[in-house]
């Protein structure tokens, strides 16, 4: 499992103090905007955060030793990191990179259905893809209903197949 997972990316400056605008890349702003210390370079360099905040669908934060616009400006395009171990998840959560990779087995038959490759946010629920040994993308929702258990140490999700999910295999 990785250590240092993104978390946003800095997308412009904001100001003439050295603010910049962050793109999350997570659950929600108010939850980027909980790290103090946030890190460049895949975790190699940590940055002070001392203030943020949610502004429309972004995140407006100075981060220490960053107090122009010539130096916000060199941040730009770099994407931020957040240490894993800064955060307790509540039971039932995960990150979505440790969903990647994961092999979807049937809980009644045993049959897998290929690997998780990627996670879409809805809204209602998130969308689980996952692509077959033959190529093709099956679509699952993430509800209780569906994934019955998700061993990230293991590296197997098990699903239930409601009626109809897969008809068009």
């Amino acid at each position: 499992m990785k250590r240092y997972l993104e978390i946003g990316k800095i997308v412009a400056v904001q100001g003439l103090k050295g603010e910049v605008r962050v793109e999350p890349w997570c659950d929600s702003q108010e939850f980027l905007c909980e790290f103090d210390t946030l890190y460049f370079d895949k975790g190699e360099t940590p940055v002070e955060v001392t203030r943020s905040r949610p502004h429309k669908n972004i995140v407006l934060m100075k981060i220490e030793g960053v107090d122009t616009v010539e130096q916000a400006q060199n941040l730009r395009n770099k994407i931020l990191y957040m240490d894993r171990e800064d955060v307790e998840l509540d039971d039932g959560s995960y990150f979505v990179q440790d969903l990647i990779g994961l092999e979807v087995i049937d809980n009644d038959s045993g049959e897998s259905y290929g690997k998780l490759c990627e996670v879409s946010f809805t809204g209602a629920n998130d969308v689980y893809h996952i692509k077959g040994a033959d190529g093709k993308i099956r679509l699952i929702p993430a509800i209780p209903d569906v994934v019955i258990s998700t061993d990230i140490t293991g590296g197997i999700m098990k699903i239930h197949v409601l009626e109809g999910l897969f008809d068009e295999d």
